[in-house]
């Protein structure tokens, strides 16, 4: 079953799962999702210490495993690609290590596509392990932990 408009309105927890609209996306929901979180991230981070961000990122994270598993249970598929909240999470989370600069902040986005999509070990292992919503965004944290990882090295070999 492909998400629709309709089925987003139908309840918060698809509204959420989708993205705000983003998973519905015909191509590249991910990536859509993904660069819908990039164009948020200014407006939610902005007025928020790192330490509530921190905080706000883990209550984002645990209404995406409710919400990810109500809108996989309703679309027969439990880690759908319009699923995009697990993306979205991921990639706020990896803006907050992220340099504030745009073309950092680009290669973050591009390095977390990256690894999300290839899914190395274990990012694959995860996302053959886990079920349910916590499947769902579990490996994109994962993920998010290697997009991190090379951002490091990058920043470290380029500076910031």
């Amino acid at each position: 079953m492909r998400p629709t408009a309709r089925l987003m309105m139908s309840h918060p927890a698809h509204f959420i799962s989708l993205g705000f609209g983003s998973g519905l996306s015909p191509w590249a929901p991910g990536t859509m999702g993904t660069l819908l979180a990039w164009a948020l991230y200014p407006l939610i981070r902005t007025p928020l210490s790192e330490f509530v961000f921190l905080a706000l990122l883990a209550s984002l994270f645990v209404a995406g495993v409710l919400a990810a598993d109500r809108t996989g249970r309703a679309l027969g598929v439990p880690d759908h690609g319009g699923i995009v909240w697990d993306e979205m999470v991921a990639t706020w989370l990896v803006l907050l290590f992220t340099p504030t600069t745009l073309l950092w902040q680009a290669v973050a986005v591009a390095l977390f596509r990256f690894f999300d999509i290839v899914k190395p070990p274990p990012v694959r292992w995860a996302d053959r392990s886990f079920k349910g919503g916590f499947g769902v965004m579990f490996d994109d944290l994962v993920a998010a932990g290697y997009t991190l990882l090379a951002l490091a090295i990058l920043v470290a070999l380029f500076g910031s």
